[in-house]
């Protein structure tokens, strides 16, 4: 007998963030329109009431401030209802996890019984589970354009230093026309685009000015401090 699946798609890196209009724990957004000009982070988790969730519901909700610092927004989604997002939400702030206490959840958490968004966003993965949604993240950039995409498996909280990494990494990268190493920091050396000619790159090997450097032709920093 043959194996029919439903097939779940999902957008990629450079495509326009697929649009919405969804009820949230904060009211009604429609998205990303709601978000023009700022960056937004994007993520999904598997059901409410469950341990690894709430430790991350517990860390996003301590680093708010962090993101807003850098024009960025949380959105976050699960396949469960408002009233049960609510109920939820109201226990995260009675509880205490590693330095963690008295938390209020301010960003917005979708509801999506029926599996919509998760659904445009490639959130239901069936071998993992065909009724929660897999830990995804989508970094969206203020033009609406999906610039990162990470998935976790159900039982692996995710890395939220990394998660806010990204974003600096992103908007560095933006903003001066460069790319970040491995292990990047703000403050580290960064990348200059690679030489796109013999001429240019015979000129950075030459290049004695000492905010640049080479470790070769294809190769070059530029020092930040």
């Amino acid at each position: 007998m043959e194996d029919v699946r439903e097939v779940y798609s999902m957008p990629l890196i450079g495509d326009a963030a697929p649009s919405f209009i969804a009820t949230t724990t904060q009211g009604q957004i429609n998205f990303p329109h709601d978000y023009e000009g700022k960056w937004v982070i994007l993520f999904s988790h598997p059901a409410d009431f469950t341990p690894v969730c709430t430790t991350e519901f517990m860390t996003f909700a301590s680093m708010m401030d962090d993101f807003k610092a850098l024009n960025t927004e949380l959105v976050g989604l699960s396949v469960d209802s408002l009233y049960a997002h609510i109920a939820w939400l109201r226990k995260i702030n009675e509880l205490e996890w590693n330095g963690h206490k008295n938390l209020e959840v301010t960003f917005p958490l979708i509801e999506d019984i029926r599996m919509d968004v998760a659904r445009k966003y490639g959130m239901i993965q069936p071998n993992q589970s065909n009724t929660q949604a897999v830990r995804a993240v989508f970094v969206i950039d203020p033009k609406g354009i999906i610039r990162t995409i990470l998935y976790y498996p159900l039982s692996t909280g995710r890395n939220f230093d990394e998660i806010k990494r990204i974003i600096q990494a992103l908007q560095k990268a933006d903003s001066d026309s460069v790319a970040t190493p491995a292990d990047w920091r703000p403050g580290d050396d960064v990348i200059i685009p690679t030489a796109g000619s013999c001429g240019t790159a015979k000129e950075r090997m030459e290049d004695n000015s000492k905010d640049k450097y080479c470790l070769d032709w294809f190769m070059c920093f530029k020092k930040e401090n």
